[in-house]
């Protein structure tokens, strides 16, 4: 990691004095976990706060129990009613079922499969899943492979991040962020990890100060619509009239 940090500051100044300022990576790589393990987890924290997640998490391992985690096989085969007892919204219970199904089925790789295969190839297959979408297998690629190389370029905070240390006056569209952060490769994802933590610098009023902005295609903010007053019709205006002289 060490390695990759010098020569991702050597890719680019920006990168170098945010490295300087937020210290070393710590990207921890996860790869014990099976990618059901990980899916699953990020089905229930959808839209819920950590908290609330962990508790519905610990519910649905407790139908399963002894076993630490279910295999996709026994989420299968488990009635709907047991998972909207532990928590499950009826969409993710849905979600929930199809990911077993496609992990009994292969389309969901294995750890062991993922090492042959590319991000994409990965990313392809697993968002076929209902409720899984390329965020996700992002991270997945990130924290449980450890891939050097993965820019989110959907991701709010890695977007926000970009803004404030490259000093752009608005949030980067996906693609064009995707083109600037191609002379980061192969350390992509340390890059993204440090995009988080620019953020973090921002707040704590820590951040380098940025120099000249690079041109880089901008998100357009449409204004919301002024609603138009209604227009007093000569009629209306002679009607108000004639009340007030008959009050």
């Amino acid at each position: 990691m060490r390695r990759r940090e010098r020569a991702l500051a050597k890719l680019d100044p920006v990168m170098a004095r945010l490295i300087d300022a937020a210290g070393p990576c710590l990207i921890e790589a996860a790869h014990e976990k099976e990618p059901f393990e990980t899916l699953a987890s990020a089905i229930a924290h959808q839209q819920l706060n950590g908290a609330v997640a962990k508790r519905i998490l610990e519910r649905f391992t407790a139908i399963y129990a002894p076993a630490e985690f279910p295999h996709p096989s026994a989420v299968v085969a488990t009635e709907e009613a047991a998972l909207r007892a532990a928590g499950f919204s009826f969409s993710k219970i849905r979600a929930l079922h199809d990911l077993a199904d496609k992990c009994v089925r292969g389309i969901v790789p294995t750890v062991a499969e993922m090492h042959a295969l590319d991000n994409e190839a990965i990313i392809e297959r697993i968002t076929q899943v209902r409720g899984i979408g390329r965020w996700t297998v992002e991270m997945l690629l990130m924290f449980q492979l450890a891939r050097p190389d993965v820019l989110p370029v959907d991701d709010y905070g890695v977007c926000n991040g970009f803004r404030l240390a490259y000093g752009l006056k608005g949030m980067p569209r996906p693609r064009a962020l995707a083109e600037f952060g191609e002379r980061w490769a192969p350390y992509r994802s340390v890059a993204a990890w440090y995009l988080w933590r620019a953020v973090d610098l921002a707040r704590e009023k820590k951040l380098p100060r940025a120099g000249r902005a690079p041109r880089v295609a901008l998100r357009v903010t449409r204004a919301k619509p002024k609603r138009a007053k209604p227009q007093r019709t000569k009629k209306s205006s002679r009607a108000k009239r004639t009340k007030r002289k008959r009050a």
